[in-house]
């Protein structure tokens, strides 16, 4: 009941939760320079940061007004400590900052970070105003009290506003200069308290109000007085509705739309999150106008949904196979019953685990459930079998009980705690592999450890009632010389077994008695099989994480710097016809000025979510690589970058999105960008290198009023009052708001369209000064040209510049191995210069280290677990052997099935040492018994043999089985998991084959180096 009760409460998602050890820290700094910027506040706060306890880098980029710094720590930080220090420090460093600095935005990062699912909001008849009003105030206050959600976010549409359009001959007549109106709205419509009234024994409140309710009553502000008449803002000014100034495009399947994104919180079932954003858009249905569609555009319970679905699956799968096998051996399906009764018990026990553990239901831990189906069942087929072989011989079922379990109890374990001895090096790991694989660690050891527990003391109550064997009478002792070393016993259960396997393990007899008597022989197939599996390493690619089908992708595009809203809108339109016309496409969105993470966003860039439709009958790789070779040839000028949303994610969250990118580190700007146009020349002549990017990002180009201080100082003002003017006429000035309906809407002073529809109205701009003097832009100010600025990217304190690009058609370990040797001959690094490798391939390179001392430490785990078991050292090396020769078959597996090596697949090696050693431990436990018992080494390895070989091949078979649907890969998401299922299944099929024979035979060998 208790791990039902768990399975309930268990959240779902589709990666295990964590805290990444990453803070961004976003600052708005108006309109400044870069390289301003970059001294006056990005340099400010990565030296406020750089002295962070915990802290072990520190990433930054600065554009033009803005500022970005992530802030990397060490995996065992407390991050919500971390960001409180942050904050502290920010709050002490902002009184430095310039007074245009504003800090947007300071946030951790999770998976919770990113929209779990996103609508978008269209109609016919209603404008986008509408629209946006209809998300923010309808739609998001309805949303936002779900339990659950962390936020909803509204993106795209137009902010409503009351303009006050100015008149520029009116204020020239009436000798009103900009500021004046600016500054009488401002101060005119207002509500301020001056202070508090004692009378009459009442303290009342004082207001003063001069607050408009509706937007006419601004007409009556004076601005002026003009030879003692007022100047009302209804004399210089026209009131009229209008919206926000638009710098972005959102569109949703080819239509201007209004998005809602909606992230959960980040222990929220995100199934459970997405069902109640369904419901409740369903339930106010009928309060919103029947033209306004509302279709979602993303969501992610799809993904977590079917993969959890294919792994369930998977699991059910792999349990019908492993009934099959046991029925199979034993022909008995009492037997069957008992030992398969234990894996929902341990599932359950494994589910109340995860619930205590603060875990989830996802792809790592309900993949480590179907990872141990196979291997929880083998405890109990072995005590099983081994109740079955003792009822056999005719011993009553007490007995044969008792018998049983004095037999195989300390064998059994060992080989329990020996896989289990080998997920102990897996807390050592961090980054994205640690975060995955601690959790199906942790999964995978507590279901074969509720498995040992219930083979000693749950399978064998449960044998008492059910298992029941046929007795055989031993038949006359055979002359023939294979069979004259068997007991009547042994006979007995030959004679029970059947004739395949008896067949079989005949063969096994065959081959393991000329092993011992050849052990030479063995040692070349040993040595064979080291070199074999060097050269399998040798040709095996490498990858970071496999590639898995989520029926979706992002396309990120960059239009050229400079280019106006309307021409990248063009050139997108075209983009968006070619995945109109793609028959795969369900549905897309469209975000220009903006982006779906949290990143500095010019307006000339932005992205693509596409969905694609269920059962699309090309893949998402064919579909991304058919979509790439046609927008290159519609709009060669923009560039493109396809990348699935998952993974996105992961690449943000850990500042990695790029498989390719070269660093190139001096001090010399010039020389950084002149090296990456020639490095991205040269990755560009690999056919399988695409989406490359040079990495010098050029903000648009820029007029700059250059204000002449003797010339301002002559008509009485200073640049102050000229970019007062200015902003006014060009984007407004929003001085004031009015109430209405619960809503603030802001009241904008702006010029109208014609005044500044060109450069050459900007100059004759008519500026008034305080003294009511009138006078020209161009006759205060010099007009300069700024073709555009780069963006000045910093790592490690370091300034930097990353090339980078992705691979299509080729492993990431031998792209990056080509990319080296091709740039080594191709490109002259100057003096001072320095190249680093990082993206998903310095991930990899760590993480395949941290891998590799996880195995190494696996191994010495087990050769101490043996060694403490059996107080030898023969019985540790012959097992060990055995296992580490079982590596070979895992290299073979993915060799034969074209799969790369990767942190899944390493993690299926590690898994390999612990599931082979556990049978050799079977292979060996009874050999000391024989010994004991009056038989010469030889006979005792082949009568431990002879009576293990029928568990070992069971328990082998049933892991193997319990571990093809996974390998298969069968619905979304199981791609994930597929490389280490292929791995387990390729070690155990050569430890079958040689592991039964090598263990036993290195055991003689070494076992006679001891007697002599």
């Amino acid at each position: 009941m208790a791990g039902l009760y768990a399975a309930w409460r268990l959240p779902v998602a589709i990666f295990p939760q964590t805290n990444f050890p990453r803070i961004v820290i976003i600052v708005d700094n108006d309109v400044v320079p870069a390289p301003q910027t970059l001294v006056s506040v990005t340099r400010p706060i990565e030296e406020a940061m750089n002295g962070v306890p915990g802290i072990v880098r520190i990433k930054s980029t600065t554009s033009r007004g803005a500022s970005e710094v992530s802030l990397f720590f060490d995996w065992g930080v407390d991050i919500l400590q971390s960001l409180q220090q942050v904050q502290a420090r920010l709050s002490q460093l902002a009184a430095t900052l310039p007074p245009t600095a504003t800090i947007r935005n300071v946030e951790r990062l999770t998976f919770a970070v990113f929209p779990v699912t996103g609508y978008s909001l269209t109609s016919d008849k209603h404008d986008l105003a509408d629209l946006r009003d209809i998300a923010t105030y309808t739609i998001r206050p309805r949303l936002a009290r779900l339990p659950g959600i962390a936020n909803v976010g509204v993106a795209g549409g137009k902010v409503r506003e009351f303009h006050a359009t100015l008149d520029p001959d009116r204020l020239i007549a009436h000798t009103v200069s900009v500021q004046q109106v600016v500054d009488a709205v401002r101060n005119s419509n207002l509500l301020a308290s001056p202070g508090l009234i004692e009378e009459n024994h009442q303290l009342e409140l004082a207001l003063i109000s001069g607050q408009a309710k509706k937007p006419e009553e601004l007409n009556s502000i004076v601005v002026a007085t003009i030879n003692n008449a007022p100047v009302t803002l209804a004399d210089v000014a026209t009131i009229s509705s209008g919206v926000e100034p638009q710098y972005t495009i959102v569109t949703a399947d080819g239509k201007p739309a209004v998005l809602v994104n909606i992230s959960r919180q980040p222990d929220a079932n995100t199934v459970a999150v997405v069902d109640e954003v369904k419901g409740e858009l369903a339930a106010m249905r009928n309060e919103l106008p029947k033209d306004v569609r509302i279709a979602p555009y993303y969501d992610q319970s799809l993904l977590v949904r079917q993969s959890i679905k294919s792994v369930r699956e998977s699991i059910l799968i792999g349990l019908l196979l492993s009934v099959v096998i046991l029925f199979a051996f034993l022909r008995n399906w009492g037997t069957t019953f008992v030992a398969i009764l234990v894996i929902p018990v341990t599932v359950l026990v494994t589910f109340l685990a995860m619930w205590l553990a603060g875990l989830s239901f996802d792809l790592m831990t309900l993949g480590g459930v179907a990872a141990a189906i196979g291997l929880v069942i083998d405890d109990a087929i072995v005590v099983v079998e081994n109740i079955y072989t003792h009822l056999a011989r005719g011993q009553s079922r007490p007995e044969a009980i008792e018998n049983a379990l004095t037999e195989i109890t300390v064998p059994i374990i060992g080989s329990t705690i020996t896989p289990v001895v080998v997920f102990l090096p897996l807390t050592l790991l961090t980054g994205v592999t640690g975060v995955f694989f601690r959790s199906l660690a942790l999964t995978m050891a507590v279901a074969l450890l509720t498995s040992l527990v219930l083979a000693l003391f749950f399978t064998p109550v449960l044998a008492e009632r059910f298992v029941r064997a046929r007795v055989k009478r031993a038949p006359d002792m055979p002359e023939d010389s294979d069979k004259a070393e068997l007991t009547g016993e042994e006979l007995e259960e030959e004679h029970d077994e059947g004739r395949v396997l008896v067949g079989v393990r005949r063969r096994y007899e065959w081959i393991l008695r000329h092993a011992l008597d050849n052990r030479w022989v063995v040692m070349l197939v040993v040595g064979a099989v080291i070199f074999g599996s060097f050269l399998l390493y040798r040709f095996l690619g490498s990858e970071f994480l496999p590639e898995f089908e989520e029926s979706a992708f992002v396309l990120d595009y960059w239009a050229p710097p400079g280019s106006s809203l309307t021409e990248t809108d063009r050139m997108l339109r075209n983009v968006e016809q070619l995945l109109l016309k793609t028959p795969e496409v369900e549905s897309y969105s469209r975000r220009t000025g903006l982006e779906m993470g949290l990143f500095i966003t010019e307006p000339n860039r932005g992205d693509y979510a596409v969905k694609l439709k269920p059962g699309h009958a090309r893949s998402t790789e064919e579909v991304i690589s058919e979509l790439r070779v046609e927008i290159e040839k519609s709009e060669p000028a923009l560039e493109i970058e396809f990348v699935g949303i998952l993974s996105d994610v992961i690449g943000d969250l850990t500042s990695s999105p790029e498989p390719i990118e070269i660093k190139l580190f001096s001090e010399d700007a010039n020389a950084l960008h002149q090296k990456a146009e020639e490095v991205e020349k040269a990755i560009q002549k690999l056919k399988y290198v695409v989406d490359t990017k040079s990495g010098v990002i050029v903000s648009g180009p820029a007029i700059i009023f250059n204000i002449k201080p003797q010339l301002a100082a002559r008509f009485g003002v200073n640049a102050s009052d000229v970019a007062n003017t200015v902003t006014t006429a060009m984007s407004g000035d929003a001085s004031s708001t009015i109430l209405q309906q619960d809503r603030l809407i802001a009241v904008r002073v702006i010029f109208p369209p014609w005044a500044r529809s060109s450069l050459d109205k900007l100059r004759s701009l008519q500026v008034r000064s305080s003294s009511g003097t009138l006078f020209r832009l161009d006759q205060v100010a010099q007009i300069d040209y700024d073709k555009g600025q780069t963006e000045i990217h910093r790592d490690g304190l370091r300034q930097t510049v990353a090339v980078t690009g992705r691979l299509e058609g080729k492993d990431l370990g031998t792209g990056i191995s080509e990319i080296k040797s091709l740039l080594a001959k191709d490109v002259k690094f100057p003096p001072g210069m320095t190249v680093e490798y990082g993206g998903l391939y310095q991930e990899q390179q760590a993480s395949f280290q941290e891998l590799a001392l996880a195995l190494f430490l696996a191994v010495v785990l087990v050769f101490i677990t043996l060694l403490i078991e059996f107080r030898s050292f023969a019985h540790p090396i012959s097992i060990v052997t055995g296992s580490v020769l079982a590596l070979g078959g895992v290299l073979a597996g993915l060799f034969i099935t074209r799969s790369t090596l990767n942190i899944v697949s390493l993690m299926g090696m590690i898994m390999v040492v612990g599931i082979v050693a556990k049978n050799g431990i079977l292979m060996l436990d009874a050999v000391e018994d024989h010994l004991a018992a009056g038989d010469t080494l030889r006979e005792a390895l082949l009568r431990s043999g002879r009576r293990r070989f029928r568990p070992v091949l069971m328990t082998s078979l049933a892991a193997i089985l319990g571990m093809l649907p996974l390998a298969l890969a069968l619905g979304s998401g199981a791609e994930l998991l597929q490389p280490l299922a292929i791995a387990v299944i390729g070690g155990l099929t050569v430890a079958l084959l040689l592991s039964l024979v090598v263990t036993p035979t290195v055991y003689a060998m070494l076992s006679r180096e001891r007697t002599s």
